[in-house]
């Protein structure tokens, strides 16, 4: 994670010196507001990321002796499918349009929002997708029945 946290601090130090650049040349202050910002997040990400790299264990990228075997094995669960990132877009994309022609968009598309970022947020926890993240032994050692034995969503048997 070194490596990722100096990348930042790099870039924290580019856009610092680019603003300072920027100001002098234009004295632009929308320009310059802006790059200072982006200095600040990256000063913010590289600092958090280095700090993190302190405090945990060497991963097996930071390591030049590291065997390819040890980065093997499960690294997450990711979700092979998903209607609501389109639905919270769309309702993102209403209540913006909502700021623009009228405050009546703006509650139905913060409905909209709370409701897809409800459904976004239990996707895997109700309905048919409940099991899918765990493995069809743990799902049968917690007492449940599988949504589906299939290794992929609508599988047939």
């Amino acid at each position: 994670m070194k490596v990722e946290g100096l990348v930042f601090a790099l870039l924290s130090a580019f856009f610092l010196v680019t603003a300072g650049i920027y100001w002098l040349l234009s004295r632009d202050p929308t320009g310059f507001t802006c790059l200072l910002l982006s200095g600040g997040f990256a000063f913010m990400v590289g600092y958090y990321v280095l700090f993190t790299a302190r405090r945990i264990d060497a991963r097996p990228e930071d390591r030049e002796e590291a065997e390819i075997s040890e980065g093997a094995g499960e690294v997450g669960f990711f979700a092979p499918h998903s209607w609501w990132p389109i639905l919270l877009a769309g309702s993102f994309a209403l209540t913006t349009l909502g700021l623009v022609f009228g405050p009546f968009l703006v509650l139905i598309g913060v409905v909209a929002l709370l409701f897809c970022v409800s459904g976004f947020l239990f996707e895997f926890y109700l309905g048919v997708n409940r099991t899918q993240s765990f493995t069809l032994s743990s799902v049968e050692a917690m007492g449940e029945l599988p949504t589906s034995t299939g290794k992929f969503l609508g599988e047939q048997h």
